[in-house]
């Protein structure tokens, strides 16, 4: 009952999905086999646009990691002084996980949430760690609050939101700022041994 689906079935199809503003870091893979850091600004299930150094050339094969997402691929389509847009082939079944998730993540960044909060928060036993920033400067913060999904720091800086960080080995980015520091979003859900390890943690609060 299948049948092929040429080149302008696809560009019609990626043209029928409707692009959400995100704002996701991940890494990319040419053809060349080289990687790359990104971030993405908008992405529909069926392609996305993202923000990087270095670009491949149009028609170019592409393979994505991407935060909250994950593995993607698909070839480039426009390129542009910043970046590049690509396509992303998927079975229609992965396509309606994309959806799913890119509803969720439009959701949160809108709603401004620091964190999920189905993720019940934490107080760790050792709340001092240390803060890392892109330059390799590092301040010593402490742990207000914790979950699986993300952490709130007191500290003497205040990285502009969307700047990525590490907190301890944790790596994540800025998502909202409060009075005495800032509140991070870890770039993938951890796992509850992996903060016991980092953080001795004590019982869900």
């Amino acid at each position: 009952m299948s049948a092929a689906i040429n080149r302008s079935t696809l560009d019609d199809e990626r043209r029928s999905f409707q692009r959400v503003k995100v704002s996701i870091y991940g890494r990319f893979m040419l053809e060349d086999r080289s990687e790359h850091a990104c971030r993405v600004t908008d992405m529909s299930p069926g392609d996305v646009c993202l923000i990087a150094q270095r670009s491949g050339r149009q028609g170019e094969r592409v393979i994505a990691y991407l935060d909250h997402v994950g593995r993607i691929e698909g070839e480039i389509i426009r390129v542009n002084r910043d970046g590049f847009a690509m396509t992303v082939v998927a079975s229609e079944r992965k396509r309606d996980k994309l959806a799913a998730q890119l509803t969720w993540l439009a959701n949160k960044h809108e709603l401004d949430l620091p964190e999920d909060r189905r993720h019940e928060r934490i107080a760790p036993r050792n709340p001092i760690s240390v803060l890392r920033l892109p330059d390799g400067r590092e301040y010593r913060c402490r742990i207000i609050d914790l979950s699986l999904s993300g952490a709130a720091i007191e500290s003497e800086v205040r990285p502009e939101r969307g700047t990525q960080v590490h907190i301890g080995t944790m790596r994540g980015q800025v998502v909202r700022h409060f009075d005495d520091g800032v509140a991070i979003e870890f770039a993938s859900i951890q796992d509850r041994q992996a903060l016991e390890a980092e953080f001795s943690l004590a019982a869900e609060v």
